[in-house]
């Protein structure tokens, strides 16, 4: 009997979406998706501390009181390496190597008004047009995607960038992008929430329900260890 090797189930890849509003009136994605997953990912939650002195200098209050979302982050190490692309003969990674991943990611941490808003611009100011308009300047948001059950709205709150190979024209060949993530909770959209902000919203949601159901598949697989515990556990 031939036997034939079982398919294995593809790769999900993560990702970082930044959601803004183009010039042209419509959601453009800005999706750097990961070349490779990363081996590591640091999720770290700090809940809200009611024993320490408020803003407001009211001191402490009840031991229990939990009235914000616990702050969530991440860290994580993006590597990127041209090598496949200038193996394939890709023309964009011979002329410039990693340098498209690099600009796609640093975008994430300015003010945008979209891919092509930002280039019209950037091409505004070099031809020194004028610049009078006073804008109250914000980041778009960025969306963690790793795997169906976990996309969470998220501020670029820390990046370094490592870049450890370069081409004859030093344009970076192989670079490790160190990020850390803060999570943004709906609390933060209360007074504004266009489209972009309302997705976030949503997948915050999304998430916390996935959450929630794996939660109580654990208590489900937990139950039938729970003899011999006292009854009111």
């Amino acid at each position: 009997m031939t036997s034939f090797p079982r398919p294995e189930p593809p790769l999900q890849k993560g990702a970082l979406v930044q959601l803004v509003k183009d010039i042209v009136g419509v959601v453009l994605p800005n999706v750097v998706l990961f070349q490779y997953n990363p081996e590591k990912l640091s999720h770290t939650i700090t809940p809200w501390n009611p024993q320490e002195v408020d803003q407001t200098q009211r001191g402490a209050q009840m031991p229990l009181v939990q009235p914000f979302s616990p702050k969530e982050t991440f860290s994580l190490a993006l590597e990127l390496d041209a090598t496949d692309a200038l193996e394939a003969g890709n023309p964009v990674a011979m002329v410039e190597g990693v340098a498209p991943q690099l600009a796609a990611l640093k975008k994430l941490t300015f003010p945008s008004r979209g891919l092509f808003g930002d280039l019209v611009g950037s091409a505004t100011a070099l031809a020194g047009g004028p610049s009078c308009k006073v804008e109250r300047a914000a980041v778009p948001v960025v969306l963690l995607v790793w795997g169906p059950g976990r996309i969470l709205p998220v501020r670029v709150t820390s990046f370094s960038v490592e870049e450890t190979l370069h081409s004859p024209f030093l344009k970076p060949l192989h670079a490790t992008v160190t990020l850390g993530l803060d999570v943004i909770t709906p609390d933060n959209f209360k007074c504004k929430a266009d489209l972009p902000q309302k997705i976030a919203i949503a997948t915050y949601s999304y998430t916390r329900l996935i959450d929630d159901a794996l939660a109580i598949v654990a208590q489900a697989q937990a139950a039938h260890r729970a003899t011999g515990l006292p009854p009111f556990m």
